[in-house]
């Protein structure tokens, strides 16, 4: 049997880039909401196109009224026997760092097994994220710095600085 977890790991990535370059079109205009329509329906969209039967489970627009994927909606281009997922998105977070032209900004997506994400209250966090070869070696409440080394140890690489850390 085929393992398609590859396939559609790499699937979720194309879907937040075709979010992210929709967006960026709209950096540094001044309108965030244009910039998150865009997201959203680029996100919608490339979702079509993969293969799993998703629900949207955890959505970003109810709290701040933007446009959304909603909690509830179905998503993906599966069949029957494609696996059915677990999904929490934000198209765009950071419509304002975008409409003024500013860096971080990020498209999100997690997606899980069915029945596996917990819908929750929707509130604004600090999120820090990390490949695979350093998960595990980061702490959101250590300095940039300090994680930076983390990182860099996990990746078995040094890095050199101009000032003590």
């Amino acid at each position: 049997m085929k393992d398609i977890t590859r396939d559609v790991t790499l699937e979720f990535v194309r879907v937040t880039e075709a979010a992210a370059l929709k967006a960026s079109r709209w950096m540094g205009k001044g309108n965030k909401e244009n910039a998150d329509q865009a997201a959203v329906d680029a996100m919608r969209g490339a979702l079509d196109f993969v293969a799993v039967r998703g629900t949207v489970v955890i959505g970003e627009g109810e709290k701040d009224k933007a446009p959304m994927l909603y909690v509830g909606e179905k998503v993906g281009g599966g069949g029957i026997y494609d696996p059915e997922v677990d999904i929490a998105v934000d198209p765009l977070d950071g419509t304002t760092l975008t409409s003024k032209g500013l860096p971080n900004a990020i498209s999100v997506i997690a997606v899980s097994d069915s029945g596996t994400i917990r819908a929750l209250p929707s509130y604004y966090v600090e999120k820090l994220a990390v490949g695979p070869v350093a998960k595990g070696k980061i702490d959101i409440n250590a300095p940039p710095e300090e994680n930076l080394k983390r990182v860099a140890k996990a990746f078995g690489l040094h890095i050199k600085s101009r000032r003590p850390l």
